[in-house]
């Protein structure tokens, strides 16, 4: 394997004929931990160059297979044609080197999640979130290919399971049953292609048209447009992990901001509200309550688990997290409201 860096990427690419010998200009991206991920811009067109990795950047050891990059590969392949404007497309594959390109995002896009740090929400692109994941869900739960190419959960097991989910029994034992029984849902289920990694981190937006810490609402035919990125743990199982880990994110966000805790609250309504009446592969109720209960482990994972969350530095706001964490598992809740309920108690106290 030919292992790429910023500096031998051109020269990488010109040998395989995918640029010119032109100008070009090669530039990191970040946000990810698995991955190195270069944007190129040659006379001939602007892409995304990516090759895996064998150990992420995370606190803790973090290993995991190579060839993720050929699931990933296909899998954008397979949606595409689906969700033309929202999954990129597919350049060039070098599966020798565990390297393939895609189309760019915007050069002007930003990443949802630091939008969303800084206090900037908008309702009509969470309702678009939550459609846009209905469809996936929806279209590979009715095609057979799906679940024929992509049942392996070796990858998911080795980024997803064990180091969210099994850490999580380790590390908060007190609810290592109810994690156990999740875990034996998500190795057994075959519903649909789930994401694995549906957080706002890997949504490219574009600017907010007011920035500042505002609350959008806007209506969808205008558009929510974005680029869904990072597909490597995608496989065909219990999609509802999707929705917990969509909403777990969001809710740690609140905690960061317990100022704005009810506008990330209605941008979750905005979600669920997009995913519920654009078509469900199985009834709403069922899929509410067992996403709660992934949102309650991932809520404890994100604090305790292999890689926790950059910014709750805060010990009382770690804390507040584990307690709703443990609240939504130990009380068996399965409805996004009553985890808000739980919420709101939490983050409407004082901090210590």
């Amino acid at each position: 394997m030919t292992e790429l860096t910023s500096q031998t990427a051109l020269a990488y690419l010109r040998d395989r004929s995918w640029i010119g010998p032109g100008p070009a200009q090669v530039e990191p991206l970040g946000g990810g931990v698995s991955n190195l991920v270069l944007r190129v811009v040659s006379e001939e067109r602007t892409f995304v160059l990516k090759q895996s990795r064998p150990q992420l950047r995370t606190r803790d050891p973090w290993f995991s297979d190579l060839d993720r990059i050929y699931r990933e590969q296909e899998v954008v392949q397979a949606l595409a044609p689906v969700l033309p404007d929202v999954v990129p497309q597919v350049l060039f594959v070098d599966r020798d080197n565990y390297v393939y390109a895609m189309s760019s995002a915007p050069p002007d896009a930003v990443s949802w999640k630091a939008e969303l740090l800084a206090g900037s929400i908008d309702l009509s692109m969470g309702e678009r979130a939550g459609q846009v994941l209905a469809v996936i869900h929806g279209v590979s739960a009715r095609t057979d290919d799906f679940r024929t190419r992509f049942s392996d959960l070796t990858v998911y097991d080795q980024l997803r399971i064990d180091p969210f989910y099994r850490r999580v029994q380790e590390r908060r034992p007190e609810v290592g049953d109810a994690v156990a029984e999740i875990v034996v849902q998500m190795l057994t289920v075959k519903e649909a292609l789930c994401h694995g990694d549906y957080t706002p981190k890997n949504f490219l937006v574009p600017p907010p048209a007011n920035a500042g810490g505002s609350l959008a609402g806007g209506s969808l035919a205008r558009g929510s447009p974005f680029t869904l990125v990072d597909y490597e743990t995608a496989h065909f199982g219990d999609p509802t992990m999707d929705l917990g880990l969509f909403t777990a994110h969001i809710m740690l966000k609140a905690v960061r901001l317990p100022a704005r805790r009810h506008d990330y609250h209605r941008l979750t309504q905005a979600f669920w509200r997009g995913y519920s009446q654009h078509g469900t592969y199985r009834p709403a109720e069922e899929l509410e309550r067992r996403g709660v209960q992934h949102l309650g482990v991932l809520l404890l994972s994100r604090i305790d688990g292999t890689s926790p969350v950059e910014y709750l530095p805060e010990e009382p706001k770690r804390e507040a997290v584990r307690r709703l964490g443990r609240q939504i598992l130990q009380w068996g809740i399965g409805r996004w409201e009553d985890a808000w309920s739980c919420a709101e108690s939490e983050l409407s106290e004082p901090e210590a």
